[in-house]
């Protein structure tokens, strides 16, 4: 009986009894005793027909008794069995003989309630169905976690992961001779509403067109939101009419007035066209030439489609191709300095010169800063590019000054990128540099764009005082374009302030631009620093500037930047009008 009263034993969903030939109880397991009330104590030795009113007694004796003694089993029978307290309780009962461990015989009792038995069915028919709601409710939110996943919460629209959904789909199925239009939407002046009206009156825009391309677009087309105000419209057409005079309807639905907190709004955007090829099976790829059209039509004016040309080259691959060939332009004696002069307007003399990089591309020919720098600044290769272009600069400088009498030491003004502005080294290196090459640190001028010193005016103060202690010229390079203020160009160790090519250039034709440059220059000489003007081009603009009172200019009126042979050549053929230079 060890084993029978094992954990199987104890732990049945019934009542379990063992008893002896007699029917007397040797034990009884956790389930009986606690559907009845009774310890082991109360029922062990007892006989089972005690536990059953007088009624159910005779029922036994007369029905399960014999059943067991013919048969050795007792089939299921409806009785009754008294508890602790006394209560009746409807009971099923099963017997059935046995050998017990020691191998005398032994009967093995199931008691099951029959109101549990009743209610165990119901609570499983009850689980069932609940484990069916159940998976029908987890199959419902999956459903509809995939719905938020793909789609646009504002507009309803697919989102950036639907859209690609469906133009894969699209692109796998489409038919031939029908191609996919895709067109990238963004809305021109968007961020005008929201800065000016709120956001939410920007998600009501946003929401209008949203409807409007909707409607716009044919039952089979589709229209996603990328994110903010960028839009892409899906459609087949059978040739690039088809697409264009669908950027055309387009721009005529958004085009339509509506009214937003109160105000009229005229809606307008610059719609980018691609047409998958019949190789094309990339989604992304698609979208990226849509995008680059886009930018395209944007450029025009706005309110405008345009097309991508297939043959064109992606910008953004160009600019990473580029980036890779920069990392190794210095290496391969690929960059160069070329150097226009500055020039003294009083007396007509060269007051220096101006180092600027230029980069010797194999297959691109010279490539101006303006190709190239941006890209430097942005991946952090300007630190050893400016190091590069100011040690080539003071290397030149040195050979002009070791050439003798016929090139009088010369002056060179050396730009500062705004990176380079915050290198901790920087002062360190330049100090290297200048001791490396034994140059007079009173010929060399440090050029720091406007923009560059207002985007940190602390640390740009701090970084410009440790330069001035070197005995460099400090110079505020492009100003006019930027935002700096009276307090900071006053507290700023500034020698030399440049007036901007843009405000130059208008001298003779924009009364506004003369009255810019004038106030430009007064305001140097206020704060007793040195005005120059770069970009002068015509003799009236050198003019206009001689009689404003500016100090020294610079462009191609005197002299396109030039390489360092003919830059010498230069200054040997103007030796007599270099400006003598008075050593301290």
């Amino acid at each position: 009986m060890g084993g029978v009263e094992g954990g199987l034993f104890r732990d049945a969903p019934c009542g379990y009894l063992i008893a002896d030939e007699r029917w007397r109880i040797t034990a009884a397991n956790r389930t009986f005793l606690t559907w009845t009330g009774y310890e082991p104590v109360d029922v062990t030795g007892v006989a089972f027909q005690e536990l059953l009113p007088m009624g159910d007694r005779l029922l036994h004796a007369t029905r399960s008794v014999p059943q067991m003694q013919l048969a050795g089993a007792v089939s299921e029978v409806s009785l009754e069995i008294l508890d602790a307290r006394g209560e009746r309780r409807a009971a099923l009962l099963t017997a059935t003989r046995g050998a017990g461990d020691d191998g005398s015989p032994e009967i093995r009792i199931i008691v099951f309630s029959a109101h549990e038995r009743r209610q165990y069915e119901l609570e499983l028919v009850t689980a069932l169905r609940r484990a069916e709601e159940s998976e029908a409710r987890s199959a419902r939110a999956e459903a509809g976690l995939q719905h938020l996943a793909l789609h646009d919460p504002l507009t309803g629209l697919p989102n950036r992961a639907g859209l690609a959904t469906i133009l894969d789909r699209e692109l796998a199925g489409r038919r031939e001779g029908a191609e996919i239009a895709a067109l990238f939407v963004d809305l021109d002046h968007f961020k005008s509403v929201n800065d000016s009206l709120g956001h939410n009156a920007g998600d009501e825009l946003l929401t209008v067109v949203a409807q409007r391309l909707t409607a716009a677009v044919r039952s089979s087309g589709t229209v996603a939101r990328l994110a903010g105000d960028e839009f892409v419209v899906l459609e087949h057409v059978e040739a690039l009419a088809d697409a264009t005079a669908l950027a055309d309807r387009l721009l005529a639905t958004l085009n339509a007035p509506l009214v937003i907190e109160g105000l009229e709004i005229v809606c307008s955007a610059s719609i980018g066209i691609a047409l998958s090829d019949g190789e094309c099976g990339d989604p992304s790829r698609l979208l990226r030439q849509a995008d680059i059209a886009m930018y395209r039509a944007k450029a025009r004016g706005r309110n405008a489609w345009d097309v991508h040309d297939p043959a064109e080259v992606d910008p953004a691959v160009d600019r990473m191709r580029l980036l890779g060939e920069l990392r190794h332009a210095i290496e391969a004696g690929q960059l160069l300095v070329h150097y226009q002069p500055r020039m003294d307007m009083a007396t007509g003399a060269i007051s220096g010169v101006e180092a600027l990089v230029r980069w010797q591309h194999p297959t691109r020919g010279l490539l101006h800063p303006v190709d190239f720098i941006d890209l430097a600044e942005e991946s952090g290769l300007i630190r050893g590019l400016g190091a590069w272009v100011l040690d080539e600069a003071l290397d030149q400088g040195g050979r002009w000054h070791r050439a003798g009498p016929d090139h009088a030491p010369v002056e060179i003004a050396v730009n500062l990128s705004a990176r380079q502005l915050v290198d901790p080294r920087l002062t360190e290196m330049i100090a290297d540099a200048l001791i490396r090459h034994g140059f007079d640190p009173r010929l060399l001028t440090l050029e720091i764009t406007e923009t560059a010193l207002m985007e940190n005016p602390a640390v740009a103060l701090k970084v410009l005082t440790a330069l001035k202690v070197l005995g460099v010229g400090l110079a505020i390079d492009d100003f006019g374009t930027g935002y700096a203020s009276l307090t900071y160009l006053k507290d700023f160790p500034i020698d030399e302030l440049k007036i901007d090519r843009s405000f130059v250039s208008g001298l003779g034709s924009n009364a506004g631009d003369c009255a810019i440059v004038s106030s430009c220059i007064q305001l140097a000489h206020a704060v007793g620093i040195r005005a120059v003007a770069e970009g002068v081009e015509t003799d009236y603009q050198r003019s206009a500037l001689l009689t404003m009172g500016c100090d020294l200019a610079q462009g191609y009126h005197y002299s396109r930047p030039l390489a360092p042979d003919r830059i010498t050549e230069w200054i040997t053929a103007h030796a007599p009008a270099i400006a003598g230079y008075q050593a301290g």
